[in-house]
């Protein structure tokens, strides 16, 4: 039949009908299209920007949607402010729903159809989530840990490649444990110290006092995130005892030998239960043939002094003695640095895998740029000047993949550092380094309803909350709102605005979807439930198939999300997407203790 212009109006509009009833399928019914609407499940502060993506496994179409009271279902909003943004994934279907201009403050949730989406806070959506993180923390904490409430790894350590003879007996209980298992890295360790107490600097009104020094229940008049900074710190006093001496490693991968409890760690090193501590020499290192490609020690020492350095200035009307004890070390650790530019990475053992961080001079522009916030010594500020043009962008930001670690921290913090201090052009090149780094990843975010550019890559969920962490600094130092919606999706993408609809943090929001079954001794032998950390978060399906040694324990719930585009499992068996990292962990806390502090 020859459609007349009458029967081709009327056919547009039955197939729009139709795609809009599709749009609102209710993907709980048997036997119809699925269709879910992801949101921030935590949810959103008034003011901040707040959209809903709906997504389809089918082609459908989408021309408004809802926002609706969560205790009554009524209807307060509505709107057509949808951006279709094409297929994504699993997805042939996106788009993105915008209610920013809506700013009731309560609990609610988004409708499109008959689809409806978890329930969301607006208001302080954020507060208490950054001393939620320190729960994790606590239960990483190696030596006295507070929630087995037992000791571990008492015996630490015996020396390698150090000036002293190897097997040296040397202190360095403390610390905490890398993530599921018990490594223990100076980089990550010493980066978390850094990042809670910038954290606590930047919004000390947002912390909360409950728990002792030893991660106890019970108030002792000092913010918790500082009682468990200074856990860091006092290890970081251990790991550099002398001028010319600083350890970057405890244990190595022999550790990989099974799920244990941390107390009950019996794994031998070679010297009863004594465990190996690397010297940070700036040589290759690698007992078992497996070797880094370490260059020079200032990415190591750069760490230390930016961590000592500030440190000093939180503790300057706290305490005295303790405020310049850690100026020295702060000194002596940049020292050590300077004398020896180049990357100390991890030391592999029985198998090739290490942290192979390639970058050093964005550790050591933090360092000098700490430096010279106490001491406004010009010299500090010259030096730091220079490290900054040496490294001006984050590499990873303008790449597609990265080795594991390759480019760490995974945000440069010394321009942050460096321009709060300035003015004029030299603080609006700083500016401008960020801003350079944050397009690069925009170009690709911007193709689709997630706004997703950070790369797939192991640990891609510390690389999403640096990278917002970086959007938000962006923001602060140059008053530019136009990377905000990409800062907010980048945000949303952690607590549930991703394919699988989950957050990324364990425990947050309490009455959420999140990860149940992390890949954890504590949980896979004992049910002991986690909280507070902030899992890998899902690599690229080319990755995942690649990695040896996955087992998924449960069916996959997840199994229609998954794609080669990303890959996530809440299932203990996945130790590429579903473990907690303690670095990644700490470096969520100044972004969380913002917006919190913004929500206020």
């Amino acid at each position: 039949m020859r459609l007349t212009n009458t029967h081709t109006n009327l056919f547009l509009l039955v197939a729009s009908v139709i795609a809009l009833v599709s749009c609102g399928t209710n993907p709980d019914k048997e036997g119809e299209e699925n269709i879910w609407i992801r949101i921030n499940q935590l949810g959103y502060v008034p003011s901040q920007i707040k959209v809903a993506v709906l997504v389809g496994t089918n082609e459908i179409s989408c021309f408004s949607f809802s926002v609706h009271n969560a205790q009554d279902g009524k209807k307060f909003w509505k709107s057509n402010d949808i951006q279709q943004t094409g297929g994504y994934g699993p997805f042939r279907s996106t788009f993105r729903l915008d209610f920013s201009d809506f700013n009731e403050v309560g609990e609610f949730y988004v409708k499109s159809g008959n689809t409806i989406s978890p329930k969301f806070t607006i208001g302080n959506a954020y507060k208490g989530t950054a001393d939620h993180l320190l729960k994790y923390m606590r239960q990483q904490r190696c030596g006295y840990n507070p929630f087995l409430k037992d000791s571990c790894h008492l015996a630490d350590g015996y020396t390698m490649y150090g000036p002293m003879p190897d097997s040296t007996h040397l202190d360095v209980t403390g610390g905490w444990h890398d993530a599921s298992d018990y490594l223990q890295y100076a980089a990550t360790s010493v980066n978390a110290t850094y990042n809670m107490l910038f954290a606590f600097r930047e919004n000390p009104q947002v912390f909360t006092d409950k728990f002792q020094t030893n991660g106890l229940e019970g108030k002792n008049g000092i913010p918790d995130i500082l009682d468990e900074a200074n856990w860091g710190l006092e290890w970081m006093l251990k790991m550099h005892p002398k001028d010319n001496w600083m350890f970057n490693q405890i244990a190595d991968d022999r550790d990989h030998s099974g799920y244990r409890l941390p107390n009950n760690d019996t794994t031998s090193y070679g010297k009863g239960l004594e465990r190996p501590v690397y010297f940070c020499s700036g040589e290759v290192q690698g007992l078992f043939g497996n070797l880094n490609r370490a260059t020079g020690t200032a990415s190591t020492a750069g760490k230390f002094a930016s961590a000592f350095a500030i440190g000093s200035v939180i503790y300057r009307d706290k305490d005295p003695s303790y405020t310049e004890l850690l100026i020295s070390k702060a000194t002596s650790a940049y020292k050590f640095g300077l004398n020896n530019p180049g990357v100390s990475q991890t030391a592999p053992g029985t198998s090739p895998y290490f942290y192979e961080e390639d970058n050093w001079h964005d550790d050591m522009e933090l360092a000098a740029a700490a430096l010279y916030n106490n001491s406004k010594d010009d010299q500090y500020l010259k030096e730091a000047l220079k490290f900054s043009k040496e490294e001006k962008v984050t590499p990873w930001l303008e790449a597609d993949t990265a080795r594991h670690y390759q480019w760490y921290p995974f945000i440069n913090l010394g321009h942050y550092e460096l321009a709060s201090n300035l003015d004029g052009d030299k603080r609006q090149e700083l500016i401008e380094y960020y801003e350079r780094g944050i397009e690069a990843v925009w170009k690709k975010a911007k193709t689709n309803g997630f706004l997703r550019g950070v790369p797939f890559i192991w640990c891609s969920n510390n690389l999403t909350a640096s990278f917002a962490t970086q959007c938000y600094l962006y923001r602060k130092l140059s008053g530019d709102n136009q990377y905000q919606e990409l800062e907010a999706a980048t945000i949303d993408w952690l607590f549930g605005c991703n394919p699988w609809g989950t957050s990324m943090i364990i425990g947050l929001p309490n009455n959420g979807v999140y990860p149940r079954n992390p890949h954890s001794s504590l949980t896979v032998l004992h049910d002991y439930p986690l909280d507070g950390g902030l899992v890998d978060g899902p690599v690229n399906g080319n990755i995942y198939n690649g990695l040896i040694g996955i087992t998924l324990y449960d069916d996959d719930e997840y199994d229609e999300f998954q794609s080669n585009v990303a890959v996530y499992h809440d299932d203990a068996g996945d130790y590429s997407t579903n473990e907690p990292t303690m670095d990644g962990t700490a470096i969520l806390m100044y972004l969380l203790s913002s917006l919190e502090a913004d929500g206020m």
